[in-house]
Protein backbone atom coordinates (compact mmCIF):
# COMPACT_ATOMS: atom_id res chain seq x y z
CA UNK A 1 0.00 0.00 0.00
CA UNK A 2 1.00 3.29 -0.71
CA UNK A 3 2.71 4.56 2.42
CA UNK A 4 1.83 8.15 1.80
CA UNK A 5 -1.66 7.79 0.57
CA UNK A 6 -3.39 9.19 3.36
CA UNK A 7 -1.45 12.32 4.25
CA UNK A 8 -2.72 14.46 1.75
CA UNK A 9 -5.52 14.97 -0.88
CA UNK A 10 -2.66 14.06 -3.94
CA UNK A 11 0.55 12.33 -3.67
CA UNK A 12 2.93 12.35 -6.95
CA UNK A 13 6.46 12.08 -7.46
CA UNK A 14 7.80 12.91 -10.84
CA UNK A 15 11.75 13.24 -12.27
CA UNK A 16 13.04 16.23 -14.32
CA UNK A 17 16.46 15.78 -16.02
CA UNK A 18 17.25 19.39 -17.24
CA UNK A 19 20.32 19.08 -20.20
CA UNK A 20 23.19 21.13 -20.75
CA UNK A 21 22.14 20.34 -24.80
CA UNK A 22 18.85 21.16 -26.27
CA UNK A 23 16.59 18.31 -27.24
CA UNK A 24 16.07 16.41 -30.16
CA UNK A 25 13.06 17.50 -31.42
CA UNK A 26 12.40 15.96 -35.24
CA UNK A 27 9.21 14.40 -35.77
CA UNK A 28 10.68 11.08 -35.82
CA UNK A 29 12.75 11.13 -32.83
CA UNK A 30 10.33 12.27 -30.85
CA UNK A 31 7.24 10.01 -31.96
CA UNK A 32 9.57 6.96 -31.77
CA UNK A 33 10.63 7.77 -28.00
CA UNK A 34 7.16 8.24 -26.49
CA UNK A 35 5.90 4.67 -28.62
CA UNK A 36 8.87 2.69 -26.74
CA UNK A 37 7.07 4.71 -23.34
CA UNK A 38 3.88 3.56 -24.47
CA UNK A 39 4.26 0.20 -25.36
CA UNK A 40 5.57 0.04 -21.63
CA UNK A 41 2.07 1.42 -21.07
CA UNK A 42 -0.13 1.32 -23.31
CA UNK A 43 -3.17 3.35 -21.23
CA UNK A 44 -0.59 6.33 -22.05
CA UNK A 45 -2.63 7.58 -24.79
CA UNK A 46 -3.15 11.52 -24.86
CA UNK A 47 -0.34 13.23 -27.35
CA UNK A 48 0.25 16.60 -27.78
CA UNK A 49 2.62 19.63 -28.16
CA UNK A 50 2.65 22.69 -25.78
CA UNK A 51 3.99 25.81 -25.94
CA UNK A 52 5.26 25.30 -29.51
CA UNK A 53 8.28 22.76 -28.53
CA UNK A 54 7.00 20.99 -25.61
CA UNK A 55 5.42 17.40 -26.11
CA UNK A 56 3.36 15.48 -23.81
CA UNK A 57 2.19 12.10 -23.75
CA UNK A 58 -0.09 11.16 -20.57
CA UNK A 59 -2.72 8.85 -19.31
CA UNK A 60 -6.31 10.09 -19.09
CA UNK A 61 -6.36 12.30 -15.80
CA UNK A 62 -10.35 11.65 -15.14
CA UNK A 63 -9.34 8.75 -12.44
CA UNK A 64 -7.32 11.33 -10.31
CA UNK A 65 -4.27 8.87 -11.03
CA UNK A 66 -1.97 9.03 -14.41
CA UNK A 67 1.14 8.67 -15.49
CA UNK A 68 2.84 11.42 -17.61
CA UNK A 69 5.62 11.88 -19.89
CA UNK A 70 7.30 14.95 -21.56
CA UNK A 71 10.40 16.12 -23.55
CA UNK A 72 10.74 19.67 -23.56
CA UNK A 73 13.50 22.06 -24.87
CA UNK A 74 16.23 21.12 -22.22
CA UNK A 75 14.40 18.93 -20.20
CA UNK A 76 12.90 15.31 -19.97
CA UNK A 77 10.31 14.90 -17.64
CA UNK A 78 8.05 12.11 -15.84
CA UNK A 79 5.40 11.99 -13.36
CA UNK A 80 2.89 9.98 -11.75
CA UNK A 81 0.19 10.90 -9.72
CA UNK A 82 -1.08 9.13 -7.20
CA UNK A 83 1.00 5.68 -7.55
CA UNK A 84 0.00 2.83 -6.30
CA UNK A 85 3.34 2.47 -4.49
CA UNK A 86 6.87 4.29 -4.74
CA UNK A 87 8.27 1.67 -6.89
CA UNK A 88 5.64 1.66 -9.28
CA UNK A 89 6.66 5.36 -9.58
CA UNK A 90 10.16 4.77 -9.97
CA UNK A 91 9.96 2.13 -11.93
CA UNK A 92 8.23 4.45 -14.84
CA UNK A 93 11.13 7.12 -14.09
CA UNK A 94 13.93 4.12 -14.58
CA UNK A 95 12.47 3.65 -18.02
CA UNK A 96 12.09 6.99 -18.93
CA UNK A 97 15.80 7.53 -18.33
CA UNK A 98 16.74 4.15 -19.75
CA UNK A 99 15.43 5.04 -23.39
CA UNK A 100 16.99 8.55 -23.25
CA UNK A 101 20.40 7.52 -24.29
CA UNK A 102 19.84 5.51 -27.10
CA UNK A 103 15.99 7.94 -28.58
CA UNK A 104 17.13 11.51 -27.46
CA UNK A 105 20.81 11.44 -27.27
CA UNK A 106 21.61 11.80 -24.05
CA UNK A 107 24.95 11.35 -22.37
CA UNK A 108 25.98 11.08 -18.69
CA UNK A 109 27.89 14.22 -19.85
CA UNK A 110 25.18 16.25 -20.69
CA UNK A 111 23.13 16.54 -17.20
CA UNK A 112 22.69 19.80 -16.11
CA UNK A 113 20.53 18.39 -12.90
CA UNK A 114 18.28 15.55 -12.80
CA UNK A 115 15.88 15.67 -9.78
CA UNK A 116 13.50 13.15 -7.80
CA UNK A 117 10.40 15.32 -6.36
CA UNK A 118 7.90 14.23 -3.92
CA UNK A 119 4.83 16.52 -4.04
CA UNK A 120 1.72 16.65 -1.50
CA UNK A 121 -1.04 18.77 -2.47
CA UNK A 122 -3.93 19.64 0.33
CA UNK A 123 -6.86 21.37 -1.03
CA UNK A 124 -8.29 23.98 0.90
CA UNK A 125 -10.57 27.26 0.82
CA UNK A 126 -9.09 30.01 3.03
CA UNK A 127 -5.62 31.81 3.80
CA UNK A 128 -3.01 29.41 2.92
CA UNK A 129 -0.15 31.72 4.28
CA UNK A 130 -2.04 31.77 7.60
CA UNK A 131 -2.60 28.28 7.59
CA UNK A 132 1.12 27.39 7.23
CA UNK A 133 1.45 29.92 10.00
CA UNK A 134 -0.78 28.16 12.61
CA UNK A 135 0.55 24.55 11.51
CA UNK A 136 3.59 24.82 11.62
CA UNK A 137 4.62 27.87 13.39
CA UNK A 138 7.15 30.38 12.55
CA UNK A 139 10.64 31.22 13.40
CA UNK A 140 11.12 32.63 17.43
CA UNK A 141 12.64 35.77 15.92
CA UNK A 142 9.29 36.09 13.78
CA UNK A 143 6.58 35.37 16.60
CA UNK A 144 6.12 38.93 17.97
CA UNK A 145 6.12 40.20 14.42
CA UNK A 146 3.64 37.72 13.50
CA UNK A 147 1.57 39.54 16.65
CA UNK A 148 1.45 42.75 15.99
CA UNK A 149 -2.39 44.01 16.47
CA UNK A 150 -4.47 43.82 13.35
CA UNK A 151 -1.95 41.95 11.04
CA UNK A 152 -2.56 39.00 8.57
CA UNK A 153 -0.17 37.37 7.05
CA UNK A 154 -0.30 37.16 3.76
CA UNK A 155 2.75 35.35 2.57
CA UNK A 156 4.39 32.14 4.74
CA UNK A 157 6.48 29.60 2.54
CA UNK A 158 9.09 27.81 4.61
CA UNK A 159 11.52 26.28 2.77
CA UNK A 160 15.15 25.03 3.83
CA UNK A 161 18.27 23.61 1.01
CA UNK A 162 20.52 21.05 2.57
CA UNK A 163 23.78 20.25 0.44
CA UNK A 164 24.84 16.43 0.77
CA UNK A 165 28.15 16.47 -0.27
CA UNK A 166 31.09 18.54 0.42
CA UNK A 167 30.73 20.00 -3.18
CA UNK A 168 27.35 20.48 -2.63
CA UNK A 169 26.11 18.46 -5.90
CA UNK A 170 23.56 16.84 -4.37
CA UNK A 171 21.08 18.94 -1.99
CA UNK A 172 17.58 18.46 -0.69
CA UNK A 173 15.17 21.23 -0.49
CA UNK A 174 12.10 20.94 1.20
CA UNK A 175 9.63 23.65 0.61
CA UNK A 176 6.17 24.90 0.18
CA UNK A 177 3.84 27.01 -2.19
CA UNK A 178 0.53 28.89 -1.44
CA UNK A 179 -1.61 30.11 -3.60
CA UNK A 180 -3.46 32.80 -1.76
CA UNK A 181 -3.04 36.48 -3.22
CA UNK A 182 -3.45 39.95 -0.98
CA UNK A 183 -6.70 40.50 -3.02
CA UNK A 184 -8.31 37.09 -1.62
CA UNK A 185 -7.31 38.30 1.95
CA UNK A 186 -8.43 41.91 1.85
CA UNK A 187 -12.20 40.26 0.21
CA UNK A 188 -12.79 37.57 2.37
CA UNK A 189 -13.36 35.59 -0.77
CA UNK A 190 -11.21 32.44 -1.00
CA UNK A 191 -11.60 29.70 -4.44
CA UNK A 192 -10.63 26.16 -3.06
CA UNK A 193 -6.91 25.68 -4.26
CA UNK A 194 -4.07 23.40 -3.60
CA UNK A 195 -1.21 24.47 -0.93
CA UNK A 196 1.90 22.39 -1.95
CA UNK A 197 4.90 20.36 -0.13
CA UNK A 198 7.19 19.47 -1.87
CA UNK A 199 10.83 17.63 -1.19
CA UNK A 200 13.67 17.67 -4.12
CA UNK A 201 16.82 15.59 -4.09
CA UNK A 202 19.10 17.07 -6.27
CA UNK A 203 22.02 16.20 -8.71
CA UNK A 204 24.21 19.10 -10.23
CA UNK A 205 26.50 18.83 -13.28
CA UNK A 206 27.44 15.70 -15.00
CA UNK A 207 27.39 12.14 -13.53
CA UNK A 208 30.60 10.23 -13.19
CA UNK A 209 31.98 7.70 -15.19
CA UNK A 210 30.83 5.40 -13.43
CA UNK A 211 27.63 5.86 -12.41
CA UNK A 212 24.24 5.52 -14.62
CA UNK A 213 21.15 8.02 -14.84
CA UNK A 214 19.18 4.85 -13.37
CA UNK A 215 21.94 4.70 -11.01
CA UNK A 216 21.62 8.33 -9.76
CA UNK A 217 17.90 8.55 -10.14
CA UNK A 218 17.48 5.27 -7.54
CA UNK A 219 20.15 7.06 -5.13
CA UNK A 220 17.79 10.37 -4.89
CA UNK A 221 14.43 9.02 -4.88
CA UNK A 222 15.77 7.09 -2.01
CA UNK A 223 16.95 10.08 -0.38
CA UNK A 224 13.78 11.81 -1.00
CA UNK A 225 12.53 9.10 0.68
CA UNK A 226 14.66 9.51 3.81
CA UNK A 227 13.77 12.90 4.27
CA UNK A 228 10.41 12.34 4.02
CA UNK A 229 9.48 9.68 6.46
CA UNK A 230 12.15 11.28 8.70
CA UNK A 231 11.84 14.63 8.65
CA UNK A 232 8.57 15.88 6.60
CA UNK A 233 5.36 13.35 7.70
CA UNK A 234 5.39 14.02 11.32
CA UNK A 235 6.68 17.68 11.55
CA UNK A 236 5.22 19.29 8.30
CA UNK A 237 2.28 17.03 6.54
CA UNK A 238 0.40 15.70 9.80
CA UNK A 239 0.21 19.09 11.44
CA UNK A 240 -1.23 20.74 8.02
CA UNK A 241 -3.73 18.35 7.77
CA UNK A 242 -4.89 18.50 11.50
CA UNK A 243 -4.85 22.05 10.97
CA UNK A 244 -7.29 22.16 8.08
CA UNK A 245 -9.65 19.33 9.06
CA UNK A 246 -10.37 21.99 12.03
CA UNK A 247 -11.39 24.66 9.70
Amino acid sequence: MMPYASLADDFYVNMNLATEMELPSQRETILQYFEQVQRRYPTMRKFYCRDKRDYVLEEDKEQGRYRWAAVETRRLCSGQVNPGSLDEAVTQHRLVLDLAPAFLSISPLDCEALDVLFGFDFAFRGNHNALVAEALGVAPAFERFADLPGAKVINCEPSLTLAMDDECRTQVRIGMETRTNAFQVRTGEFNEEQLSVYVTARQYGSLDQDTTYVAALERLARLAREVVDACVVEQILKPLARTISLK
